[in-house]
């Protein structure tokens, strides 16, 4: 006999006037320090740069590519942890070591036929704000610099590297319609075992 199941059923509420910005994203731009880590730089005695992620986040990423939106990062350093881990999840648009963020931006756009109505972006500091100015949802961590804050549609309760990217990835889910079917997924009823009882 099967334990009977408890029900998942969405968690998170937007206000309507914000899913309603945020409806119809096809590319979501992410920056890297203060975003997708906690903005820290931390130097190995060999000068490696060692970054911190969030499992959250990267899970975040998956779900949007699962959902048929575009993550694409484009961040002013360039290190082998962050290449790494970028492949890991499977993220295949990525521009490194660049601080002028907008034509590497328009790049992926002409690239991949869309527009900047279909484009999202989480940023956190002065180099994203042209990203944001042209993107039609933008967002930042709560710990984002003042000038980021003041420009964005929507600031996350999470600080960068602890679950802002997800929170940003979560926001343009439900936006789309995609977050209850991919949460359907994981629900969706497994056959369990059956137990092998010893004589």
């Amino acid at each position: 006999m099967q334990p009977q199941m408890k029900p998942l059923t969405p968690a998170l509420h937007y206000p309507p006037e914000l899913l309603l910005k945020a409806q119809g994203i096809q590319i979501a731009f992410f920056d890297v320090d203060g975003v997708l880590t906690d903005g820290g730089l931390y130097f190995s005695e060999q000068g490696e740069t060692l970054k911190r992620f969030s499992t959250l986040d990267g899970h975040g990423l998956k779900l949007l590519m699962q959902a048929g939106i575009t993550p694409v990062v484009i961040t002013g350093r360039d290190s082998l942890p962050l290449r790494k881990r970028l492949t890991a999840l499977g993220v295949i648009h990525a521009t490194f070591g660049t601080e002028d963020k907008l034509p590497a931006a328009q790049a992926y756009l002409d690239t991949l036929g869309l527009k900047w109505s279909q484009a999202a972006v989480i940023g956190d500091d002065w180099p994203d704000l042209p990203v944001m100015q042209h993107a039609a949802f933008s967002c930042a961590p709560v710990n984002a610099h003042a000038q980021a804050l003041a420009l964005v549609d929507h600031v996350t309760a999470q600080r960068g590297g602890e679950g802002a990217a997800r929170a940003f990835c979560d926001l343009l889910l439900v936006a789309g319609g995609h977050y209850a079917k991919l949460l359907d997924r994981v629900g969706a009823p497994k056959s369990i075992p059956a137990q092998q009882h010893k004589a």
